[in-house]
């Protein structure tokens, strides 16, 4: 019998890739569906950024780029590393890929053999367990409930190491939840990696310009533990690039070596316009970067405003990115019509049919009794789908 391979077997669905395509779906029946399910900004891409795309095909950009990425983004990604968040790198160490995801996925099959282990702090971002499977690496979560503001402590970090950890993967600014560690909270995670010298720390820092409290705060910034670090960090989030696809690893050098191989047989380098339009990204005008945090700011305090008068809806003010994760447990056995709603897939699913909104579903993400509600769209469109989702919780008794 012709049949896929175990590995696509064995793989989930982006959760939230197939929640975007159902709500297209519903929309080109006509339906009026609101698409909270999507993690990308609902801006466009800043003038001058297009502008630079423009010249590169004037240019003449148009042949293969280097595997790891031209050198001049390259220098502009060290240039903004060392300016943004005090770390000295050299190019040789930055490798840009098609996509943070990308990265993730070459760093993760250029450390990982089977069975070895590797510790993602839950809610998670409903790929980094995928990568690890396909790598042949076994996922140890470790939960951080909403009381703990969705983060884990040294404790639970430590108690969850064994002589098969190989590697620690985690974001911060954190998708699913919004949560973002501080200085003293990654410097005590730090802390145990000194204890442990062969985990090597994966740092998911793709919401590094969404943040509403101050300074990023990235963990490379210890030195007892930088050259195990690898920050992944891209474009997408910060710039309103996603579709430009251009993500990058900085690493150390043997790290950065072994991405360089294995990118240089899957993809070969990314898309040459994207890489110089990245370099406008990376060193022009940074004002519409904190514009847009400040726009999705001031839908977050909206957004939890009105999301706090929902009736079984549990929230945590996020400090960082452009979700809200509220915790809907209380809804658990709670029904309307044909419908009742025993997880958060159920209420979902039942958001999507009754109140024509998308979201995603916690067990996605690893908290099955949290809901993931994106705030990546205009205020009104906001303010409508909070509304449509009260109207449909109240019918459940």
């Amino acid at each position: 019998m012709l049949k896929v391979s175990d590995r696509i077997a064995g793989m989930e669905v982006s959760p939230t890739l197939a929640m975007s395509q159902k709500s297209r779906e519903m929309k080109a029946q006509g339906i009026d569906v609101i698409n909270l399910s999507v993690g990308e900004p609902d801006f466009n891409t800043p003038d001058h950024i297009k502008k630079a795309a423009q010249k590169a095909i004037d240019d003449n950009y148009s042949h293969y780029s280097p595997v790891p990425g031209y050198i001049e983004l390259r220098q502009a990604v060290v240039n903004k590393l060392k300016r943004e968040n005090n770390l000295e790198y050299t190019v040789d160490q930055i490798v840009v890929s098609n996509g943070a995801k990308q990265s993730i996925t070459n760093v993760i099959l250029s450390l990982i053999n089977p069975g070895d282990e590797v510790i993602i702090p839950s809610p998670y971002w409903v790929s980094y367990s995928e990568i690890v499977k396909l790598a042949g690496g076994i996922n140890v979560f470790v939960y951080a409930p909403i009381e703990q503001d969705f983060k884990i402590t040294p404790e639970q970090l430590e108690a969850a190491i064994t002589p098969k950890t190989k590697a620690f993967l985690f974001s911060s600014p954190s998708n699913p939840t919004g949560s973002l560690y501080s200085k003293e909270e990654l410097r005590a995670l730090a802390d145990v990696f000194v204890k442990y010298p062969d985990i090597t720390i994966l740092s998911d820092e793709i919401y590094e310009h969404i943040n509403y409290v101050g300074a990023h705060e990235s963990i490379a910034q210890f030195k007892d533990i930088f050259d195990r670090v690898v920050v992944i960090n891209g474009v997408s989030k910060g710039y309103a690039m996603t579709g430009w696809r251009i993500g990058y690893i900085a690493a150390p050098l043997w790290i950065a070596k072994a991405c360089n191989k294995l990118q240089g047989q899957m993809t070969s380098g990314a898309s040459s316009i994207a890489q110089i339009a990245s370099v406008a990204a990376l060193e022009g005008d940074q004002s519409t970067t904190i514009a847009m945090r400040e726009a999705f700011r001031k839908r977050r305090d909206l957004a939890l405003a009105q999301l706090r008068e929902v009736p079984g809806f549990e929230t945590r003010e996020p400090n960082g990115a452009f979700y809200l994760f509220p915790k809907v447990s209380q809804l658990f056995g709670k029904a309307s019509g044909t419908y009742t709603i025993n997880s958060s897939t159920d209420l979902s699913l039942y958001l999507l049919e009754d109140a024509n909104v998308a979201t995603v579903t916690g067990e996605a993400f690893g908290s099955p009794e949290c809901l993931r509600l994106s705030y990546a769209t205009s205020e009104e469109q906001m303010a409508e789908a909070i509304r449509r989702i009260k109207a449909s919780v109240e019918k459940l008794k």
